[in-house]
């Protein structure tokens, strides 16, 4: 068979009823192979097997829990779907290679009412203030971001402040880590955790918001000078991927 002919990997992967449950389960949130065996209903080992599969294609990765090391988070990368897609379309005819959406247009929305967003970590040093700042640099007044730590720290780490304002022009120097029991009973419409730790804690909420994890390494635990300033520039642009293809997301639900 001549390989222009081939089947796309992604379509491959993709078409599978299972992988494509496990796929869109990944959409909204990084989940432990636990979680994702009761969400599909299946046999650990048949989910374990079709994640494996999705992962060696590229879709999926994995990491280890920083809360408890017997633990892996599965997380999809929507960046590297979007990719293998386009060329799926591509193989089939050149015109079906379409360039990305236009973001929408932002006239009238500082209008509508915002979807509120909290995301939760430990410190509120770093990984949160950070998605917190994206996602008001992001969303152009379409969502109210706020950010909370279970154990805050006494202040902003340096390196954040200085990834937001070096690679995204955002000014954060005069924020300070907020304690999560300082949001305890406020409304929002999603709840966002990026620290495995942090996840365990996070509490109810009224109106019973939407519930998101990333499970995103701490960039201060490698804190030696250059190196650990590598880690923050690679932790903010692992956050800004997430935040711009959590935006469709947040418009979709906009109250």
């Amino acid at each position: 068979m001549a390989s222009s002919r081939l089947v796309p990997a992604f379509l491959r992967l993709a078409a599978h009823p299972l992988r494509w449950r496990l796929l869109s389960e990944l959409v909204v949130s990084d989940y432990r192979v636990r979680e994702l065996v009761a969400r599909m209903g299946e046999p650990q080992s048949l989910v374990s097997y079709h994640l494996r599969l999705l992962r060696d294609g590229g879709l999926v990765t994995a990491t280890r829990s920083r809360f408890d090391g017997r633990d892996t988070y599965y997380h999809l990368d929507l960046d590297r779907c979007a990719v293998a897609l386009a060329d799926a379309g591509a193989a089939l005819h050149p015109e079906l290679r379409r360039e990305p959406a236009p973001p929408p247009p932002s006239a009238g929305l500082r209008r509508s009412p915002r979807v509120r967003v909290l995301f939760v970590c430990t410190g509120n040093s770093a990984r949160s203030p950070v998605a917190e700042a994206l996602l008001r640099h992001r969303a152009g007044g379409r969502a109210e971001a706020i950010s909370a730590g279970s154990r805050p720290k006494d202040r902003l780490h340096p390196d954040a402040v200085r990834v937001l304002h070096d690679e995204f022009g955002i000014d954060v120097a005069g924020q300070r880590p907020r304690h999560l029991d300082t949001v305890a009973g406020h409304r929002f419409d999603v709840v966002i955790s990026l620290c495995d730790k942090a996840r365990e804690v996070v509490p109810d909420f009224p109106g019973r918001p939407r519930r998101a994890h990333w499970s995103i390494p701490d960039p201060a635990a490698d804190d030696t000078d250059q190196a650990g300033y590598l880690a923050f520039q690679h932790v903010a642009a692992d956050i800004d991927t997430r935040v711009r293809r959590l935006l469709p997301v947040l418009d979709a639900i906009r109250p």
